[in-house]
């Protein structure tokens, strides 16, 4: 009989008619290849993912189950799927990495059928707990997991964080194989064919919103830019990928790595988007703005969250970011031709429902006057959801008002908690329908007067039909039931950056 310790990595639908390379799973992939056989399983892949698993699993040759699974839309096929499979094959071993596990272990472990937690990078500690596994020799002392002993849960030491250039290449041939590499290419508003991409993981901030912070505590390792332009190198000359998504949490840390890439990635004529803090980029030279321009960086992401100074500081926004910052850096971006994409967080806590209330029309104000400065700011709005980061001033905020986070799998894919972690859902006490509402609103009738830019497939005239149905509105400061222009957006689908990406 073959040996029965084969892995199956499953990579949970996140998206509708989209594909990204599924670089997580990809990581562990590289991390067990040549001591373990592995499949890759993409539920956006594959119409009836339960069935492709299980038809790996009737081989009789798959032990080891690594489920990623990100808060929001995969938590819900990952609990359906990882259910069907423990109730159908009791003796494999489940293994969750990922955002949510990672912040919601209890609720995770206490579910009965995943057995171990991947609490951060799993590059070392997966193929090391597969190793003690298949050997029956202790796995306490491995780092960067957690699991059940009894009634208690174990939560084993943090790993310091690997230096990336260390790492294996992601095995993309060999997905090749499985899932062909073109169709993760897709069309977007940076090109015709754009390949998803991870340069570094972590962030060395502490912002008190931010799920990156439990799990990465204020640490940030990047591959070298050599590096980095090798991988897409690779695969641009491969596959012809035209188009770069870096999804690290924050790429532009420093300031060096960011102008050798763009220096070396410039002649490959491809265009990118990723990360930043305003105020870290607000330290870059003229000349590296405009380098990083010309070698094809389109748009920037940026954290704004607030223009109220007292709220950043709420936040722990860290570094030296404020309201009259954030204003001035929206207009330096113009004479680069960056768009400057600007995320905004909505509802904080407040000592009173008036305070949270003031908050909220404040920085609608601080938005419209930030469309003043520079028209082609892109604006991204959030509804505050806590992040359960030990220690932080605002989760304890959140809980002293008596917000509680589902105790259980069940109720965490149930309907009223669905679009929790999308921000557009926030179920906290202090936040009334009616404050809810007015984020909304304003949201709606904002991408009506300055729709996205990176909705490709709304045309010249339907933008300008939006926007002169949402004009008035937005001139006069009227957002209360925007219905017709809401119904245009439903019909026309347009799109939603914050939830779709690009």
């Amino acid at each position: 009989m073959p040996a029965r310790n084969k892995v199956l990595l499953f990579n949970p639908r996140s998206a509708n008619f989209k594909y990204r390379v599924p670089n997580s799973i990809l990581n562990i992939a590289a991390s067990i290849e040549g001591m373990y056989d592995w499949v890759i399983v993409d539920g956006n892949r594959e119409n009836d993912p339960a069935e492709k698993i299980s038809s790996y699993l009737r081989t009789g040759e798959y032990k080891y189950i690594g489920f990623t699974v990100m808060p929001g839309p995969q938590l819900k096929q990952a609990v359906a799927i990882a259910n069907h499979i423990k109730i159908n094959n009791p003796d494999t071993v489940m293994i969750w990495g990922g955002y949510f596990p990672s912040q919601q272990y209890k609720a995770v472990l206490q579910s009965g059928y995943v057995d171990f937690v991947v609490n951060g990078p799993g590059d070392h500690c997966f193929p090391r707990l597969i190793d003690a596994l298949e050997n029956n020799t202790p796995y306490e002392l491995i780092k960067n997991i957690i699991y059940k002993s009894g009634d208690d849960i174990v939560k084993t030491a943090k790993e310091d964080l690997i230096e990336q250039d260390t790492l294996p290449s992601l095995p993309y041939d060999k997905l090749d194989t499985m899932y062909g590499m073109e169709k993760y290419l897709g069309k977007t508003y940076l090109g015709k064919k754009t390949f998803a991409y991870h340069s570094s993981i972590g962030c060395p901030f502490t912002c008190a919103f931010c799920s990156v912070v439990p799990i990465y505590e204020a640490r940030w390792k990047a591959k070298s830019a050599q590096k980095v332009y090798e991988d897409v190198k690779y695969v641009k000359d491969k596959w012809g990928a035209d188009a770069i998504e870096f999804h690290d949490n924050n790429f532009f840390v420093s300031e060096k790595r960011a102008v050798e890439f763009a220096k070396l990635i410039k002649p490959e004529k491809m265009t990118w988007w990723g990360m930043a803090r305003i105020d870290t980029m607000t330290k870059f030279s003229d000349a590296s703005l405009q380098l990083i321009r010309e070698s094809g960086c389109k748009i920037i992401f940026f954290g704004a969250e607030s223009g109220n100074d007292a709220v950043l500081k709420q936040m722990d926004k860290g570094g030296t970011q404020s309201g009259e910052q954030i204003a001035a850096f929206a207009a330096r971006m113009k004479k680069f031709d960056i768009i400057p994409e600007y995320s905004f967080v909505l509802g904080t806590p407040a000592a009173t429902a008036g305070q949270v209330d003031e908050q909220i029309d404040f920085d609608i104000a601080f938005i419209k006057k930030i469309k003043r400065i520079n028209p082609s700011t892109e604006i991204v709005i959030y509804i505050y959801t806590p992040v359960p980061t030990e220690g932080s001033g605002l989760f304890a905020e959140a809980q002293a008002k008596g917000f509680q986070f589902p105790q259980t799998l069940d109720d965490w894919i149930s309907p009223h908690w669905a679009n929790f972690d999308l921000r557009k859902n926030p179920l906290t006490p202090w936040l009334t329908p009616a404050m809810v509402d007015k984020i909304r609103n304003f949201e709606t009738v904002l991408n009506g007067y300055y729709p996205t830019v990176t909705d490709i497939r709304l045309s010249g005239i339907r933008k300008a039909a939006i926007k002169l149905l949402a004009a008035m509105r937005y001139k006069v400061n009227i957002y209360q039931y925007p219905y017709e222009i809401k119904l245009l957006q439903r019909v026309w689908k347009y799109r939603q950056p914050e939830i779709q990406g690009f």
